[in-house]
């Protein structure tokens, strides 16, 4: 497949599809596109080839192509009407390959009024109303990081589209453009809330409802290092668990009980106040409480449970989280840091069988 080299969402999804054994050539820009770090700590340029092209160039987009006549995908998260402008467009891959799942990464979508307009992640959330269900009902929504929209409602949204349609090109010999957008995503991520919505279950407001931190047993506490406890004990036998945990017996009856939430959380608040994160994680230790330490991206990969299902990999001397998810036939792997701009250009002019590649080096 062909990535036309962006940020965010875009290379993310690409990642995702070389985890998944894609042989991804990226096409980066001269002078690069990234994350404003050193590519080699860029690993969501893992798993992938980069070559140098400037699509402005009288043979930038010709070069494209070659590649384009021979790849199954191709992925771009330019504005609406840029890769038409630059001769790589859907009309004019089609024209060379049309069986290619053509992959469109946006935030507004390829149409609609804010189709044109700038945009991030924290945006496309607030108009989706999914942002503001995050968060206390006495402070302003909180930016969840860009994991919600970008990787979310748009990665994880355009690699469903593309292998749905390699999966028709591969049926038919057709290709087609899967317009992936964020806030297409993101709403779509809300489908049970709005059901809940309808239906009288959910009020639609912020820190009022069993999911959103209105409830004292699904939420997060601090301890007394200053650290946090997080708490999912919504049935009840691991409600039950949890009260016994905490010696909190007396608060058996407030789980169905709005009006006694209140005092349930002053309690279970003072009483995680009481010890420190670790303390409380082994008094949870090996219980069906749903209570769990809140680990920071340090931590993480050293918990006893990702440290023996390697949910996380060392590469290139970059700890990372490993490919996901996991196949018993195929099993995915990191080996060996990304992919540097222009570092394999002679490889895929090799492997893609497309010589003209070798001209006019970037």
């Amino acid at each position: 497949m062909v990535e036309l080299a962006g940020i965010g969402p875009g290379p993310f999804a690409a990642m995702l599809l070389g985890d998944l054994g894609a042989d991804v050539v990226r096409v980066d820009r001269p002078g690069g596109q990234g994350l404003g770090i050193d590519p080699a700590h860029d690993v969501t340029n893992r798993n992938k080839r980069s070559v140098v092209l400037d699509l402005k160039a009288a043979d930038g987009a010709a070069r494209v192509l070659d590649l384009v006549a021979r790849a199954d995908v191709l992925v771009e998260g330019f504005r609406p009407g840029v890769a038409e402008r630059l001769g790589v467009g859907p009309a004019d891959c089609h024209a060379r390959n049309p069986a290619l799942v053509y992959g469109r990464m946006t935030g507004w979508g390829q149409d609609g009024p804010l189709a044109q307009r700038a945009g991030h992640d924290i945006a496309y959330l607030a108009l989706t109303g999914t942002l503001g269900m995050i968060g206390g009902p006495d402070q302003p929504p909180p930016p969840p990081a860009n994991l919600l929209g970008d990787y979310a409602g748009g990665s994880l949204y355009l690699v469903v589209g593309v292998l749905a349609a390699l999966h028709h090109a591969r049926a038919t010999g057709t290709g087609q453009v899967v317009d992936a957008a964020i806030v297409d995503g993101a709403a779509h991520l809300s489908t049970m809330i709005h059901g809940m919505v309808a239906a009288g279950g959910w009020q639609d407001r912020r820190g009022a409802n069993l999911l959103d931190g209105g409830c004292p047993y699904y939420g997060t506490y601090e301890t007394a290092d200053g650290r946090h406890m997080a708490v999912g004990a919504l049935e009840p036998q691991f409600y039950a668990e949890f009260l016994r945990l905490m010696d909190l017996a007396e608060h058996a009856d407030a789980r169905r009980d709005p009006a006694r939430w209140d005092d349930l959380r002053a309690a279970v608040t003072a009483r995680f106040k009481s010890r420190t994160r670790d303390e409380w994680t082994a008094v949870f230790e090996g219980s069906d409480a749903c209570v769990a330490p809140v680990l920071s991206l340090r931590e993480a990969p050293g918990h006893p449970h990702l440290a023996a299902r390697g949910t996380f990999t060392d590469a290139a001397g970059i700890t990372q989280p490993a490919p996901a998810p996991r196949f018993s036939a195929t099993p995915s792997a990191v080996p060996g840091g990304p992919a540097l701009p222009d570092a394999d250009r002679a490889d895929v002019a090799r492997d893609w069988d497309v010589p003209d590649l070798m001209k006019g080096l970037a």
